[in-house]
């Protein structure tokens, strides 16, 4: 047991009580947050700033979980031990698989970190967070005006005000289900954890594994297609927000195009690019490995920024490793095409990814 009492809510719309209510006995969590105008424009603020004024009186902390969440019944006993570790950190207990703290998330799990710092230019994933009360206050006084709909575009504007992004948790002990959207993201299509891990390997991953505070520039996919997300872009004049192909980023990198060419030229294994090729077509199978190639390349330098290893099981931390590699593939397709990627066509890609990744592993 810890000494922080963390209290909790689910953050909920009529529309989906059962399934809250629900989450609230199987998980043991303190009470329900209604969303004050069900029948109003949507928008995920207004009840979270319900859900983040439940805090319970004289709790340390405060944890605020989605209702279209799965998460293990060990969720509070998890999240009380990292808010005992980290106190006055805002930490997130999910990332979306196909945003690019989700590529963050990857990039860490391959370098051996179990956090990672949030990058400032994306939404908040907001599925599951634990803020300490002081810091949920704060939030509620800072949004209760906003117009803003999104509680977590909201989190990041709120956090890189403050200067200090959240911490991510690398393995994702908790998992998106559905693919409806009350709030509109149902275009998305299916969106699940980057790095979905069970309880037994979190916990003491979570517990005592190592932080990656700056991952470097971060290689991530969207709508089939690798971009690269630059350090220091959260200061041009979109905020950050514009997306930048790998081979237009590739010169911030101090890499060259016909470096990465050259690597693809002389490892991409033709059996496995073509596995991936009969369902999803060549120009993707190619462009998933070489957005893995850059993927090893950047969690070997961080591995190497990181220092010894932490003390955790060696095995949790390989299946963490393998389970950030294979979401890589599907999170990498066009939306509409994630429902083609089976089991057989999953294993391909899976395959296909870490062959890049070992090659970019010593790209130098």
């Amino acid at each position: 047991m810890t000494d922080r009492h963390v209290s909790s809510a689910v953050m909920t719309h009529p529309v989906r009580l059962g399934q809250a209510q629900d989450l609230v006995d199987r998980l043991r969590l303190d009470r329900l947050a209604m969303d004050p105008d069900p029948d109003g424009p949507p928008s995920a603020l207004r009840t979270a700033l319900v859900a983040w004024s439940a805090a319970a009186p004289g709790a340390g902390h405060h944890l605020v979980v989605q209702d279209d969440v799965d998460a293990p019944a060990e969720l509070l006993e998890i999240v009380a031990r990292a808010a005992d570790r980290f106190p006055d950190e805002a930490l997130v207990f999910y990332t979306n698989w196909h945003a690019r703290n989700g590529a963050a998330a990857r990039l860490a799990a391959l370098a051996g970190a179990s956090w990672v710092r949030a990058v400032p230019d994306e939404f908040t994933p907001s599925l599951a967070v634990c803020l300490p009360t002081a810091t949920a206050a704060a939030f509620r006084a800072f949004a209760r005006d906003s117009e803003e709909r999104h509680d977590d575009e909201l989190f990041t504007v709120f956090f890189r005000g403050r200067g200090r992004m959240s911490l991510l948790a690398v393995p994702n002990i908790v998992e998106h289900i559905g693919t409806s959207s009350i709030n509109g993201h149902a275009a998305q299509g299916i969106r699940l954890a980057a790095c979905p891990t069970p309880a037994a390997d979190a916990a003491p991953l979570l517990a005592r594994g190592r932080v990656l505070e700056e991952p470097g520039w971060v290689p991530y996919m969207r709508y089939g297609e690798g971009y690269i997300r630059l350090v220091g872009q959260e200061n041009g004049p979109d905020g950050g927000r514009g997306h930048h192909r790998w081979t237009e980023a590739l010169p911030a990198t101090g890499l060259t195009e016909e470096t990465v060419r050259a690597a693809r030229d002389a490892h991409l294994p033709e059996r496995l690019t073509g596995e991936v090729a009969r369902t999803f077509g060549r120009p993707f199978a190619e462009e998933l490995w070489t957005h893995c190639l850059l993927l090893g390349r950047q969690a070997a330098h961080a591995a190497r920024r990181l220092g010894p290893a932490a003390d955790v099981p060696a095995d949790a931390l390989d299946r963490m490793r393998h389970s950030a590699v294979a979401t890589a593939g599907p999170a990498g397709l066009p939306p509409e095409r994630r429902p083609e990627a089976g089991p057989d066509e999953v294993r391909a890609m899976t395959a296909l990814a870490w062959s890049a990744v070992r090659t970019g592993e010593g790209l130098g």
